[in-house]
């Protein structure tokens, strides 16, 4: 029998309130993140009310504004109009062959390599968790910084705070490690141990995130948001199919990047012997599925994570002609390959008999300036990177715009608008969370 109570205040906060035979499990007040009791929804409403009230003067008077978008308009997007469109986009010519049918990846893009022309897209631009495809922009922003035949003795801080699962190549401290094993444990094992050691020894990973950003900026992968150099997911972390073959095709111009990206297999320095005191080494291969398969594949980099599914960036040369495929998020592991196997063999069908729909942009030169190259001979501004700050603008004279009133009181409105739905959802949430449970 449940214990009885002479006192309410001898009850647990929270615990059991016997009535009769019942047993009625009681909530405790819910509590703000700061510790305060949170108010009812009609004191919620009450203080918008009040807040709207008060700002309503200052909102009379302040310049409109509008907020940037996250997503940009289809004039905007880097690399050409119809990129920014979604759904598939192509041009074919007469006698071009047809897409791949039932293809399921949430973003893919085909594209030639020398040229930069985008021969077919599907939401290229669309933001999405990389997994260690990302890594192409850590080798490409870290590879030209270090001799191949450098030796460094690996700190046991620097394979420390490593992601939980991250696939690792098997760095052990206090032994040394010339610059190209570390390299070869990158690109062939995705060891997300090798890239921390590489990035301690660029200064840090703070630093390394920082050059990475910079240098996907500079390349105008304004999609990407870099927060771990080796893709771990990460809230926010994001890229896009566009972005991704941007990065490949600068990494592809180093040849040092191209021979790592192309091996199969490799032999890894490995653990002192007790023993004998000699250091063994055992061998690591490629995880790329499509290499050394599809013919003439040189590359890049495959990456899965349980947030972003599978993703793929390849590259593949036939008859003097290098063609890039990015597929992101497919339905399944398999399918990733499957997918960007059929895309490069369309691509390489469809040569001549495909008008582009936009262009990789190149490299923005020293000093900056608009991102170039776009499809079409247009021009357009980068779409704001997922980390900016949203940005206000005052709208410009002409027809169509609200006075400077009308701008206030639209924003009046959404915020009584938005206010009304958190507390609706509030209220939902609170009878998911913290519904009183009968037993």
């Amino acid at each position: 029998m449940p214990p009885q109570y002479a006192r309410a205040a001898d009850r647990p906060k929270g615990g059991p309130l016997v009535r009769g035979t019942r047993t009625v499990w009681r909530t405790p007040q819910r509590r703000s993140g700061y510790g305060h009791p949170v108010l009812t929804s009609r004191h919620n409403l009450a203080q918008l009310c009040a807040a709207v009230a008060a700002a309503l003067p200052v909102l009379l008077v302040a310049p409109a504004a509008v907020a940037a978008p996250q997503v940009p308009p289809p004039s905007t997007a880097v690399g050409g109009e119809r990129l920014g469109l979604p759904g598939v986009q192509v041009n074919p010519l007469a006698g071009a062959p047809a897409l791949p049918r039932d293809l399921t990846g949430q973003s893919w893009m085909v594209s030639d390599a020398a040229s930069g022309e985008v021969l077919a897209a599907y939401n290229p631009h669309l933001r999405l968790p990389p997994a260690s495809t990302l890594k192409i922009l850590f080798a490409d922003t870290v590879l030209p910084k270090f001799d191949r035949n450098t030796v460094h003795r690996v700190a046991d801080e620097e394979i420390q705070n490593i992601g939980p699962g991250s696939s690792l190549v098997g760095i052990k401290e206090n032994l040394d490690y010339r610059v190209e094993d570390l390299w070869r444990g990158v690109f062939l094992s995705s060891g997300n141990d090798a890239v921390h050691v590489l990035s301690f020894m660029n200064g840090g990973i703070r630093r390394t995130v920082n050059e990475m950003q910079d240098r996907a900026e500079a390349l105008q992968a304004w999609d990407t948001r870099v927060i771990s150099p080796d893709g771990y997911d990460m809230d926010g972390q994001v890229s896009s199919a566009y972005d991704l073959s941007l990065f490949a095709r600068a990494g592809l111009r180093n040849p040092d990047f191209r021979m790592y990206c192309a091996t199969r297999e490799a032999m890894f320095p490995g653990a002192l012997d007790k023993n004998t005191g000699r250091r063994g080494s055992f061998g690591i291969a490629n995880t790329d599925r499509l290499l050394g398969k599809y013919p003439g594949l040189i590359g890049v980099k495959n990456g899965t994570t349980t947030n972003a599914g599978s993703t793929f960036v390849g590259a593949a040369e036939r008859n003097g002609r290098t063609l890039l495929v990015t597929v992101m998020h497919p339905a399944s592991y398999q399918r990733v390959y499957d997918e960007t196997a059929e895309l490069l063999d369309w691509g390489f069908a469809a040569a001549g008999k495909v008008q582009p729909v936009g262009r990789l942009v190149e490299e923005k030169q020293a000093g900056g300036g608009e991102p170039t190259g776009q499809a079409g001979g247009a021009t357009g501004t980068p779409a704001p990177p997922p980390h900016a700050a949203d940005t206000a603008t005052r709208p410009t004279g002409g027809g169509g715009g609200l006075d400077p009133v009308g701008w206030p009181t639209v924003a009046v409105g959404a915020v009584v608008a938005a206010g009304a739905v958190l507390l609706v959802r509030r209220r939902r949430a609170s009878r998911r969370r913290w519904g009183r449970f009968e037993c």
